[in-house]
């Protein structure tokens, strides 16, 4: 989320809806507004968004709906309850924390076939095509991080919201550990699945931090759950390994409620010049052939805007 005074609007909000920790967001989508800045069309400050605890109470209480505590439904699970072992599974896009890694997060990125969709008889230049888009992208992106620190915070920030989690579910009564699984950086998502079944997890909620879903984002991460799934049937029969997955939550109320209270927040420093005040909700766009494929992203980010 950022303020900033541009004079032919005067004060321009600017709220990131793409995911719950939106750093990696504005880094993605930082050059168009560094230009402005670096021109002086742009001036002001930045407001740096932390996790609220509206957020983490809001998936806690989420919990009951997944066959834990006193509302459950009846399990597949075979054995008593106080043999049910309970995990979250977090999962994001991932960000280097190092300038140095932002070449190689972007090949990963652009190496998903869920972010760019070759046809058939190009499919094995993947892994060229994705090399010669991150090296011409790097410096740019490298640029848009420094601005931001040097790095992505964003695997601390969903780890910090995990343990927040576990927390508040403790204090509910459920016992439960959480992962954080990334799709382009570490921790990846198949050390999160690893430690999960070293751990003796056998309940596991999966929950992607993009409350808006999409193809390339919950979908891609959820098309690589299912390749580990088919590879290991036997680890995930579901007589002995429980799993859901919350696909979307831009419309709750706890999210709502929560970006509302970040938005009155900054206007409530300007409550002297509301007239000058503009509100521009921003977002990762997807292709038009991915809408016409049926990806509710672009209606669920105007519903949820509304």
């Amino acid at each position: 989320m950022m303020m900033r005074r541009i004079p032919q609007l005067g004060c321009l909000l600017v709220v990131a809806l793409s995911c719950v920790t939106n750093t990696d967001a504005f880094a993605g989508g930082a050059a168009p507004l560094l230009q402005l800045r670096r021109s002086g069309a742009m001036q002001g400050r930045m407001a740096s968004v932390r996790p609220a605890k509206q957020q983490v109470k809001m998936v806690a209480s989420w919990m009951p709906n997944f066959n834990f505590g006193s509302n459950t439904k009846p399990s597949k699970l075979e054995g008593d309850a106080s043999d049910q072992n309970i995990g979250i599974l977090l999962l994001n896009l991932g960000g280097p924390e190092k300038l140095s890694e932002v070449e190689d997060f972007l090949f990963n990125l652009f190496n998903d076939e869920d972010i760019i969709r070759l046809p058939g008889p190009v499919k094995p230049l993947q892994g060229f095509i994705a090399r010669y888009i991150a090296s011409g992208r790097a410096p740019q992106s490298r640029e848009a991080y420094a601005s931001i620190g040097g790095g992505s915070p964003l695997t601390k920030l969903t780890t910090e919201q995990g343990d927040k989690l576990a927390e508040e579910l403790g204090r509910r009564g459920v016992e439960a550990k959480s992962y954080v699984g990334m799709r382009y950086w570490y921790p990846f998502t198949e050390e999160a699945v690893d430690q999960i079944l070293a751990d003796g997890i056998n309940r596991l909620v999966i929950l992607p931090m993009y409350p808006q879903y999409s193809i390339s984002t919950t979908g891609s991460s959820m098309r690589l759950l299912d390749q580990m799934i088919k590879k290991d049937s036997k680890q995930w029969d579901p007589r002995v390994f429980d799993h859901t997955v919350v696909p979307d939550w831009f419309d709750h109320p706890g999210f709502v409620k929560a970006q509302a209270k970040f938005i009155n927040r900054e206007l409530a420093e300007f409550k002297n010049i509301p007239d000058e005040v503009k509100v521009l909700f921003s977002a990762h766009g997807v292709p038009e052939s991915y809408i016409k494929a049926g990806d509710p992203y672009k209606d669920q980010i105007e519903k949820c805007v509304e």
